[in-house]
């Protein structure tokens, strides 16, 4: 059976007195959405999220990350996979840290990893109408890249589908603003750019309908991590890694 060891990687980690533009930084253009954070006996004290990073813009900000910790989802490296999920979901995180036994920090693991063996071992009941969200955060062809970073900032959402007159014609992702460069980048160097000349054009989306194992099956071959739904040509909601897992049996 394979365990947390199995899918344990390199993750950022600052230290409680480490600025928040520290940690800003490192959210813009990496793909992580959480960095873990330890104390003075450099054992876990918890996590800050994107959210929390990029709304504090000061440049010179001398505020720490300590003010922003949060409790995070832990597991051991011999904990399976199943239940490092199981953590992830219960904090509603994309990732969870391995400690040892004094809490110090070997690695952490992320859902999109482990997606794809959970949803092939374990069966998935229901569909996706059941189990998507109706509260949709788009953007428009013509919002400029700075626009779309207030809608990650504000939202916590990293990617959002793309709507011209009710239709769905796209997706813009923070994975977009970083393959061009990152996100620094993307927004002072292409400020003139707008989300139709960004976006991913072939959207992958799904009907509601549609059993969450087809969902499932989507998301793992095109290494996406949210579906649009649609009907017709219109959106109705939105499905993600997170409620796909909630209907697992």
């Amino acid at each position: 059976m394979k365990t947390a060891r199995d899918f344990m990687l390199e993750i950022p980690v600052l230290t409680y007195h480490d600025g928040i533009t520290k940690a800003r930084q490192i959210l813009r253009d990496d793909r992580f959405r959480e960095i873990y954070v330890t104390g003075v006996k450099k054992d876990l004290l918890g996590y800050i999220d994107i959210t929390d990073a990029l709304r504090v813009t000061a440049t010179k900000s001398n505020v720490t990350v300590e003010g922003f910790v949060k409790e995070a989802a832990i597991a051991g490296p011999d904990t399976s996979i199943e239940n490092v999920v199981k953590s992830m979901r219960e904090f509603s995180m994309d990732s969870a840290v391995i400690v040892d036994p004094c809490r110090h920090i070997l690695g952490g693991v992320l859902l999109s990893d482990l997606f794809p063996v959970i949803i092939s071992r374990n069966e998935l009941s229901g569909r996706v109408c059941t189990c998507m969200s109706t509260k949709i955060a788009t953007a428009d062809p013509n919002d400029t890249l700075q626009q779309v970073y207030a809608k990650i900032v504000e939202s916590g959402f990293t990617s959002f589908p793309v709507i011209r007159k009710q239709r769905l014609v796209g997706l813009i992702s923070r994975r977009d603003l970083i393959r061009s460069g990152g996100v620094r980048s993307a927004l002072a160097q292409n400020s003139t750019k707008t989300v139709g000349e960004m976006m991913t054009k072939e959207v992958i989306s799904i009907h509601g309908g549609a059993l969450l194992s087809e969902a499932a099956r989507l998301m793992v071959e095109n290494d996406v991590s949210r579906l649009p739904v649609v009907e017709g040509d219109s959106m109705v909601g939105i499905v993600d890694r997170h409620d796909i897992l909630a209907g697992l049996a």
